[in-house]
């Protein structure tokens, strides 16, 4: 109990650590997006009413206070008002997360898919030259930007074949191209970990007192080497969690689906900081709550983390 305590201890610092960060950098962006918005010609409004609706919005108070009453809403679940259409920032967000979820989702699920594909085949294929071409693949993804694989899957799926339409997609065809641009660059770096760390599980002596039993290779890979070989795959799977949400905001805004992506978007343009402070903050709980699990899970794939869990315990 001591052990997860810990590690939730950790992981509400670490919020609190991004909540605040989140607020002042918003803070300290130049410009105003009140005076944007409410200072142009087309509002018709006069300084006086426009100083009113800065009262009114909490604008005018200071800084120390804005950042407490900004942390109580958040804590209960409000996180303000959109200033530039006047939306509660709750409901802007739930009605973007959930297409960005599935994305994420189903992108991680195909990561993770190529990169166990991938480090099976480069360990169990009998030809020098393939092996050493599958061992490759992942360094040549780590590379690519997830947007100018973006466009290059436009280009060829969509305008040269016409396999895939961008314009109006279905619900399955408009997740092709997307998941495929964020899975390709999480699943190298998972498959490159995975792929050295089956090299290293292989040199240990219980190996090769299985391979003398007559063993085979299949047999040594499924059984002796996947639950050892799994934990730094784990740990970069859970680090990854962040460049999969960056990947997934630029994806969307790359084949203009709608989601999280989108609502930074026009959060950026038009300087919306309580849009853009719920989704830093909501994306740091995402990845916190990952990690948190991941950690939770050591101890359950590793007997000795777990008694060295029990004895600090």
């Amino acid at each position: 109990m001591s052990y997860i305590l810990g590690r939730i201890g950790q992981a509400v610092i670490v919020l609190a650590i991004a909540f605040t960060a989140a607020f002042v950098l918003l803070q300290a962006l130049p410009g105003d997006a009140l005076l944007i918005k409410f200072e142009s010609p087309e509002s018709g409004l006069s300084p006086d009413q426009i100083a009113l609706l800065r009262d009114s919005l909490g604008a005018n108070i200071p800084i120390w206070q804005q950042f407490f009453d900004t942390l109580g809403g958040f804590l209960v679940g409000d996180f303000g008002y959109s200033v530039q259409s006047g939306t509660p920032v709750s409901v802007i967000i739930a009605s973007a997360l959930p297409n960005t979820l599935v994305l994420a989702t189903s992108a991680f699920v195909v990561a993770i898919v190529l990169a166990v594909a991938l480090a099976v085949l480069a360990q169990l294929s009998w030809l020098p030259w393939l092996r050493t071409m599958l061992r490759s693949l992942p360094s040549l993804f780590i590379s690519v930007p997830v947007f100018w694989l973006g466009i290059v899957l436009i280009q060829v799926f969509s305008f040269r074949l016409g396999w895939l339409p961008v314009i109006n997609p279905g619900p399955i065809e408009g997740l092709i191209m997307p998941v495929a641009a964020l899975a390709l660059p999480i699943a190298a770096p998972m498959a490159q970990v995975l792929i050295r760390s089956i090299d290293d599980v292989l040199t240990q002596p219980f190996i090769a007192v299985v391979r003398s039993k007559g063993a085979s290779e299949w047999w040594i890979l499924s059984r002796n080497v996947a639950r050892n070989a799994v934990l730094p795959a784990l740990t970069i799977a859970g680090l990854l969690l962040g460049e999969l949400i960056s990947g997934a905001v630029i994806t969307e805004t790359v084949f203009g689906r709608a989601g999280i992506g989108r609502a930074t978007e026009q959060a950026v343009t038009n300087q919306d900081a309580p849009v853009l402070q719920a989704i830093v903050v909501i994306s740091a709980a995402i990845f916190v709550l990952v990690n948190l699990l991941v950690d939770l899970l050591y101890p359950l794939l590793d007997p000795r983390l777990k008694t060295i869990a029990t004895v600090n315990a």
